[in-house]
């Protein structure tokens, strides 16, 4: 079947395909896997292909110089592989931030990233090496093509520079690459990136070691140390790639893998899914029509999301893992919850405090860093899930060759899901949510989003697994960010007046966000239907779109 949806952000096409399936949050990027897959490239190399086409026509979300992850069930030996490949923190040397703290995105410290080292192709690398089956410079052609052709900027792309490209115009390099003529590019423009274009050149003839011991990784160590942080060309490897077999925990007749520590996402989602599965939430109907059970979300959520600050590198530190799986956990939780409800209505209260409850009004979003998201399933039945983002990677604010930075947020914090340490040469934790459901032992569903994906990916679980949902519906469906310690629950503005004053009476008010938030991602999904056919798709809230062979 062709391209669904169009690329544009809105409602999009659920696709079939008979043989393999891909879905990727650009039209671009869509096409190019889709072209692999037909050439007779297996998913890994559509997921190279795509990633480096990403990152040369979403540089808002992505680039060159960032963080890699996936998760690959692979279909010869029926195993999981999972590889983080984030951008590193190079041990022993105190935190590095160019951008000086100011107004705007940096008014504090703590706003302005520090510097680290890319993961993005040695996560390619360690992929290629292992899994690929097509030439490494074939991978790299259809992004040496956008670079020099350019690609027409579209309204979502030129929104999101705009909300985030403050950090280039601190730098020499990043005016000349986003605003040449003192404008950033506009909708309708073609962007050709000449300069990129050489670099996507030397790296197919040269390989990914390009970027991480050779010319282009020289350049960086150099500029590094003119601006102040004291690397070595041997930091550039120090930290390598690392594979696993991926976090795992069994839910309702599936076994659910995702990253593991430090990545959050599986024990974020365990902790959510059991706790709703011990308040039986779905008994009470769907969140969007029910007010206990969407307060019984978000408590669920905030105590999720709250138990992260203690993941860290498994092997640098103790692992929790096992307790905070545990279904015995879990109980416990639910209990204090369920225990905690008022027994008074609390309108009053609420209104007094805070105000009276309506939809109205929504809270203008925070820029937030981008990512992109890809899945694929091929013809011999691999499943990848797979990420490129332009967080944890590079030197903030800097453009070397054509590939733009933007450094790394992590902070030494339980209170973050974004936190590292400063020695050690551990990996950093993050929110990555790349995610495989398997039913006897095999996919049956692949998905995850940019965003805010370890809040995120739980809820789409949720509305498949607990509500029956189909895949496309439950990426629809209304998200929800934990419940504030004032007692606010940030939700799409789609549930009903009734849900707000049941809220109400709960003591809790409701914030109202966009109907459709893009802040909270747009899930790339591929999944086998009913009649056995494979289906995907992209998610509404942001461009994409999925094709199928």
């Amino acid at each position: 079947m062709p391209n669904g949806g169009g690329g544009r952000v809105g409602p999009k096409q659920v696709v079939t395909g008979a043989t393999a399936v891909c879905a990727g949050q650009h039209p671009a990027v869509t096409e190019t896997m889709r072209d692999v897959l037909a050439a007779g490239g297996n998913a890994v190399d559509a997921g190279i292909a795509g990633s480096l086409v990403c990152a040369t026509v979403q540089q808002e979300m992505t680039n060159h110089a960032g963080t890699v992850t996936c998760v690959l069930w692979e279909a010869a030996t029926g195993r999981t592989h999972a590889l983080d490949s984030r951008g590193t923190i190079v041990p022993g040397i105190a935190p590095f931030r160019p951008v000086p703290a100011g107004k705007g995105l940096f008014s504090t410290p703590d706003a302005v990233p520090i510097a680290v080292i890319p993961g993005f192709m040695p996560g390619l690398k360690a992929m290629f090496e292992r899994f690929a089956s097509r030439p490494w410079a074939e991978l790299c052609e259809p992004a040496i093509r956008w670079a020099e052709e350019g690609h027409e900027v579209r309204s979502f792309e030129h929104f999101a520079i705009a909300q985030t490209v403050d950090l280039y115009l601190h730098t020499p390099s990043g005016r000349a690459h986003f605003a040449p003529s003192g404008h950033l590019p506009q909708v309708g423009d073609r962007w050709p990136k000449p300069e990129l274009a050489r670099t996507l050149r030397a790296l197919a003839e040269q390989g990914p070691d390009y970027f991480i011991t050779g010319d282009w990784a020289k350049k960086f160590v150099t500029r590094a140390n003119q601006l102040g942080w004291e690397i070595t060309l041997e930091h550039m490897s120090a930290v390598p790639p690392r594979w696993g077999e991926g976090g795992r925990f069994a839910h309702r007749g599936h076994e659910i893998v995702q990253l593991a520590p430090p990545q959050v996402i599986g024990v974020v989602s365990a902790i959510f899914l059991g706790i709703l599965d011990a308040l039986d939430v779905a008994s009470l109907g769907h969140y969007t029509e029910s007010a206990e059970a969407l307060y019984f979300v978000g408590h669920a959520l905030r105590r999720a999301a709250g138990e992260v600050g203690v993941l860290n590198d498994p092997v640098l530190f103790e692992d929790p893992t096992t307790t905070l799986l545990s279904a015995d956990f879990h109980a416990l939780l639910a209990d204090v919850i369920r225990r905690s409800k008022p027994r008074i209505d609390l309108t009053e209260h609420v209104a007094t405090v805070a105000g009276k409850p309506a939809l109205q009004a929504p809270r203008p979003a925070p820029p937030t860093a981008g990512s992109c998201e890809l899945s694929i399933v091929d013809a011999e039945g691999n499943w990848l899930q797979m990420m490129n983002t332009l967080q944890t990677g590079g030197i903030p604010g800097e453009v070397i060759d054509g590939v733009p930075m933007v450094g790394s947020h992590a902070k030494a914090s339980m209170a973050s899901a974004l936190a590292a340490w400063f020695t050690g040469g551990g990996r950093v934790r993050s929110t990555i949510g790349n995610t495989l459901v398997l039913k006897e032992g095999k996919p049956v569903w692949a998905l995850g989003t940019p965003g805010v994906p370890y809040l995120t990916v739980p809820q789409v679980l949720l509305n498949r697994l607990h509500y029956g949902l189909d895949p496309y519906a439950a990426e629809d469906a209304p998200r929800v960010l934990p419940l504030t310690d004032d007692y606010m629950l940030p939700v799409e503005s789609r549930i009903g007046e009734g849900v707000v004053d049941g809220l109400a009476a709960l003591g809790v008010l409701v914030e109202p966000l966009p109907a459709y938030d893009y802040h909270m991602g747009s899930f790339q999904m591929s999944w086998r239907g009913h009649d056995g056919t494979l289906r995907a798709s992209a998610g509404p809230r942001r461009e994409g779109s999925a094709a199928g062979l």
